[in-house]
This record gives C-alpha cells, structure tokens and sequence, in this order.
C-alpha cells in the first residue's frame, strides 16, 4: 500500500486490513511437522487425502489410498486410479477390479488378506498415463506404505507400475518371468499384466497366471 496513503488513514482513525497467506491445510501442516517416512497408518492417510504436492489435486473427488491388510503378504501395486475409484475412494474397482480380485481368489486371497495400491494417490485426468512429475511426488507415500507393510512380495501390474518401482524403461515383455528386489530391504518384485489390458487380451490370462504362481512361490520362500 503507497505509504502516504498509509499515513492518511492512520490520521482518520479508519482501521487497515492487510490479507494474511493462506495457512496451510492441517494435511500440510503436518507433513511439514512430521517426514513421511516417520508416518504410522493414520497420518500417511491424512497427508494422502490432503495431498497438493502436484495439479492433480485440482480434479480428484478424492484421493484414493489403498485398501486391504496392513500386514499383507501380498502388496499389489497398479498406475493409478480411474473414473470409478475417484468416485468411490477404492483402487481397482468396476471389472478390471473384479479380475484382480478373481486373480487373487485363485491365490487364496483376497483384497481383504492382501493390500491394493496405485503408484498415483490421485486420478489423472481422462486416465492418461502418469507423468514423471506426478509419480515422484507420489513416491514417497508408496515409499512408506511398503515400509510400513513389510510384504513378502510385490505384485507390479501393467507396464507403468513395474517400470517406476524397478527404475526401469523395459517394456513389460521383458519384465515378467523374473524375481526383482525393491528398496534398501529388498523386498522381492514381479512383474505381471494389468487386468484392465488382460481384459482386452484374454489370452494372455495364461501368462499373467504363470506370473502369480511365480509370486505365490516368491511369497512362501520357494523362489527369490
């Protein structure tokens, strides 16, 4: 404000409003006050749902976490949400969700008994591919989710979740058939076809269920 104009209204007693910063949002507020890293459940969810480290929270209903047991054996990862689990809050829903569960169902388990999460927390729009940008803002609530969950296996559905978790730019081709490790801990890694592209190719079921007996036997110690 011009200083002199400052003066004057000072001079007529008339009271001056200066616009605060917006404060941050209680999700900011604490990922700034505690790392991610060091996040039990509860704050990783909080952060997650409040999430503005990239644009793509200007068009989500809502973030989507993940769902299932947070001592899973099994942790899936796919890309990220779409339509309906922006809807409904829940990754892989509508058919190629019910796939995944049929998949899973052959194992002996299910999203009840294993965990279900997506490389992105949030829906891009028209589910376009995830860019570079979005996938490593995203990274470090993977990060922990895997930390916190200590699975025996992952399970990388679909050429984008297997190459970010890998560092890798192989086609998924190249991938599959093969024991990989992630992370300091070494957690061990297979890759297999996202049920979305299993649906449009039902003959690569037979492969994909190769996949999933590679890591059964990966998550009960036979295979490393």
């Amino acid at each position: 404000m011009d200083p002199r104009r400052v003066r004057y209204l000072d001079a007529m007693g008339i009271t001056q409003w200066v616009a605060r910063a917006p404060s941050a949002s209680p999700a900011e507020s604490l990922a700034q006050a505690l790392p991610v890293d060091q996040m039990g459940w509860a704050e990783l969810r909080r952060v997650v749902e409040g999430c503005v480290r990239c644009p793509l929270h200007e068009s989500r209903t809502q973030a989507v976490f993940g769902v299932g047991n947070p001592s899973a054996d099994w942790l899936v990862v796919g890309e990220a949400p779409g339509a309906e689990e922006d809807r409904l809050g829940e990754p892989f829903v509508g058919r190629a969700g019910h796939l995944l569960d049929e998949m899973l169902k052959g194992l002996g388990e299910s999203r009840e008994t294993a965990y279900i999460a997506n490389v992105l927390k949030c829906r891009p729009p028209n589910n376009r591919d995830p860019r570079p940008e979005e996938a490593e803002q995203c990274s470090p609530y993977l990060e922990r989710q895997i930390a916190l969950i200590e699975p025996r296996v992952i399970l990388a559905v679909g050429r984008i979740a297997a190459q970010r978790l890998l560092g890798s730019d192989a086609p998924l081709g190249r991938l599959r058939g093969q024991v990989f490790h992630y992370g300091s801990a070494r957690v061990p890694v297979v890759v297999t076809y996202h049920p979305a592209y299993l649906l449009r190719r039902p003959s690569e079921k037979g492969k994909a269920w190769q996949d999933l007996l590679l890591a059964a036997r990966v998550a009960k110690g036979q295979a490393a």
